[in-house]
């Protein structure tokens, strides 16, 4: 029972990843990590959300906004990504991960009541994006900031997801490399990776679906409505650890 309805949160998490450009390891996280313990979860789903970043990759290539991603985002979230990862063993990353959780919330609930469109100032932009890179290698969450500073920038949908992919493609790529090195992949380990693995295929063609339904408007809302949820989620889960 426990592996099933495993494999229904993986389905949920590829199909959201899918539409709309990240959020499945937020679910993997937040809602699998209450039947499975996260360190055996996140290294089980790291590598097959690689494989979702790839196929987001080649099917979006053309929309990919490389000038964005290379002069704006990568540098800040590198250096927030390294800094991450040598916290990742930190006693106390809970208490970060509440409060980081609660702000995001608070960013996607001013979204959702008094929407703001255009790019942010450079140092807002700059202190978000190293905050969401310390966020992904301390968490592995997908970085609700880079989000957030990413859809500022990208107003295109097919542009926004298929540029986040390649993004989470590298930054997953450096969790899996960690996660190695601290030798995560047991039997266990690998055993979940083979239940979330039938979930993928089924995954990526609900959210292709999903993705061509939702216009605009529904897009805009959809994405700060599951930052919304994200934030609450990791606030939550982090202040109860």
């Amino acid at each position: 029972m426990t592996l099933a309805l495993l494999a229904l949160i993986a389905l949920v998490a590829f199909g959201t990843e899918g539409a709309i450009g990240f959020g499945g390891t937020v679910i993997a996280a937040c809602i699998g990590a209450q039947l499975i313990p996260l360190d055996q979860l996140l290294p089980a789903f790291v590598p097959l959300n690689l494989a979702m970043s790839a196929w987001l990759i080649a099917s979006g290539r053309d929309a990919i906004a490389w000038r964005v991603l290379v002069k704006t985002i990568a540098l800040p979230v590198a250096i927030g990504a390294a800094i991450g990862l040598a916290l990742f063993h930190l006693p106390a990353k809970h208490l970060l991960a509440a409060g980081f959780g609660g702000f995001v919330a608070l960013l996607a609930v001013l979204q959702l009541v008094r929407p703001a469109s255009g790019a942010l100032s450079r140092v807002w932009r700059s202190a978000f994006l190293v905050a969401g890179g310390v966020a992904h290698g301390l968490f592995g969450t997908g970085g609700p900031m880079i989000v957030y500073v990413t859809r500022r920038e990208l107003a295109d949908k097919r542009s926004f997801r298929a540029t986040l992919a390649v993004l989470w493609f590298v930054l997953n790529i450096a969790l899996l490399v960690n996660f190695l090195a601290l030798g995560l992949y047991g039997s266990a380990t690998v055993e979940l990776g083979g239940v979330i693995a039938l979930a993928l295929i089924p995954g990526l063609w609900l959210g292709e679906r999903l993705h061509r339904y939702l216009d605009g408007a529904r897009f805009e809302r959809a994405v700060w409505s599951l930052l919304l949820v994200a934030g609450l989620a990791l606030a939550i889960r982090s202040a109860l650890a």
